[in-house]
């Protein structure tokens, strides 16, 4: 086996040597494909193809990679493929001159190439492009991989998504949808008043999520900074300056671990509306997921492996005391003490930390027993005040806050409040925060002085959420890694250098 590789590296290196070759004699004869600067595209490959019947005779200038060649003689057959996807071109040496149609033979599958001419259907029925002028834009100096078993290793899918684009048109459409996922949220959300912004991603206090963040120096100042970890605490400040409607797209950055739904760099959206709460957000949500799904799907169903989820129908809304009941046949609302929790989760051999208090132990029941069977649309509402540092007690239960997470396919989708704007009950938060920090939990907030002093200046009642947009783009696109619908994730490094 070791042999045979060596023998596939040994054929590989020599197929490169050729193409080296190859450009090498194209620039002695003045033909250096690197020299040319640009090419104008009249069409593209699906354009084409869609509007057969009006361009039909009609002369266009396509460009893309030549995927495939068969060469006939004095008439030849390439495939290009561009943006939409793949046409092919009939070229033939009386078409395209002597020299011009030499120099095609010599044309590698790889290579980028810019064609001009009449838009015509085969003998066969195959929409094409009889050939004028074939120009090679770029010369490939790489072999693609195999055509008919294209890129499958997700490693090296992952570290070369160039190439991963190039051989697997899935991954190609699958990006194409994210973007339209985030346009089809902008446009949303700029129809619904809201404003677009953009707050700082280096930070002295990285709070406003329970997570651990990257830290960083800054030697102008001789600062230690941090990356954020969450867009909470700046965006909240624009709501104390008046912005009544606020959001942010961007990526955040946490310290943690990497499995199919963690990157430790992501991208959230949190936004912020002034005299709404959380049930606005829960209205706000619903018809924010039944657009984006309509425009990027064309449905309100959405197909996420083996399940069906209907976004049609009004989400589910129950609360977090209710669903550990209903699913773990524990009632916390009869549990008075942080003794009397720690005893029932011994008794389910649900494992917790000694400095936990009886909310923490809820939501311990409430990820062991109940996340996996939200598969349709849920706001798990009211969650205890221990897991919540910057959320609106409950008028009439303080032990609790006016908080939901949204959730599908048994998944966290998103995260809202409303928010806290008490600076004297929020500076508590930040020291219970404080204490938590002192005793070991590294995810646990600072407190931030300049955050409580714009409390301070006044904040309105006010609702906000953070939504992941990786898990709403791998919901829409059926896509089973967050590494699928992430352009360049991250990587263990190779050999020292990345790869």
């Amino acid at each position: 086996m070791a042999q045979n590789n060596q023998s596939q590296e040994q054929d590989l290196n020599q197929l490169i040597k050729v193409r080296y070759e190859k450009l090498k004699d194209l620039q002695d004869n003045g033909k250096d494909p690197f020299q040319i600067t640009k090419y104008n595209v009249t069409n593209h490959s699906q354009e084409i193809k869609d509007n057969f019947d009006t361009m039909e005779g009609q002369v266009v200038s396509v460009a893309g990679r030549m995927m495939f060649k068969r060469v006939m003689g004095k008439a030849s057959f390439c495939n290009v493929q561009d943006l939409q996807g793949n046409i092919q071109a009939y070229v033939a040496r009386d078409s395209i001159g002597e020299d011009s149609y030499k120099d095609f033979k010599k044309y590698d599958v790889g290579d980028i190439l810019g064609i001009t001419g009449e838009v015509f259907k085969t003998k066969t029925g195959e929409i094409s492009i009889h050939a004028q002028e074939v120009i090679l834009l770029s010369k490939s100096l790489q072999i693609l991989p195999e055509k008919f078993h294209g890129l499958t290793d997700t490693d090296i899918r992952y570290r070369q998504r160039y190439v991963d684009l190039i051989m697997n048109k899935d991954v190609k459409d699958t990006f194409i949808k994210r973007s339209k996922v985030l346009s089809s949220i902008r446009k949303f959300l700029d129809g619904q008043g809201f404003m677009e912004v953009e707050t700082p991603m280096l930070v002295s206090n990285a709070g406003g999520a329970a997570a651990r963040p990257f830290e960083t120096h800054f030697n102008a100042l001789n600062e230690d900074l941090k990356l954020r970890i969450s867009l909470e605490l700046y965006l909240k400040r624009l709501i104390v300056g008046g912005m009544e409607r606020v959001y942010e797209i961007g990526r955040v950055f946490r310290n943690e671990g990497l499995d199919t739904r963690h990157n430790p760099e992501f991208t959230l959206m949190e936004l912020y509306q002034a005299y709404t709460d959380y049930y606005g957000m829960m209205d706000l949500t619903e018809n924010l997921y039944r657009y984006v799904a309509k425009e990027v799907t064309g449905s309100e169903i959405i197909k996420y492996g083996e399940h069906e989820m209907d976004l049609s129908k009004p989400f589910e809304r129950i609360t977090m005391v209710d669903a550990v009941k209903k699913y773990a046949k524990v009632d916390f609302s009869e549990i008075t003490t942080t003794e009397e929790a720690k005893k029932l989760a011994d008794k389910h051999h649900i494992e917790y930390e000694d400095r936990h208090k009886k909310g923490d132990i809820l939501n311990l029941f409430f990820e062991e027993y109940v996340e996996e069977h939200l598969i349709q649309p849920t706001f798990v509402m009211d969650h205890p005040i221990e897991i919540s540092p910057l959320t609106k007690k409950k008028p009439d239960n303080p032990e609790y806050v006016e908080r939901f997470e949204f959730f599908m396919n048994g998944w966290e989708m998103a995260n809202a409040y409303s928010e806290l704007n008490d600076p004297v009950d929020q500076r508590e938060r930040f020291e219970a925060q404080e204490a938590l920090l002192a005793a070991g939990d590294a995810e646990a907030n600072h407190t931030d002085e300049d955050f409580l002093n714009a409390l301070s200046i006044g904040m309105p009642p006010t609702g906000g959420i953070g939504y992941g947009i990786d898990r709403m783009v791998m919901m829409m696109t059926d896509s089973p890694a967050i590494r699928d619908v992430l352009l360049f994730p991250t990587m263990k490094t190779l050999g020292g250098k990345d790869q």
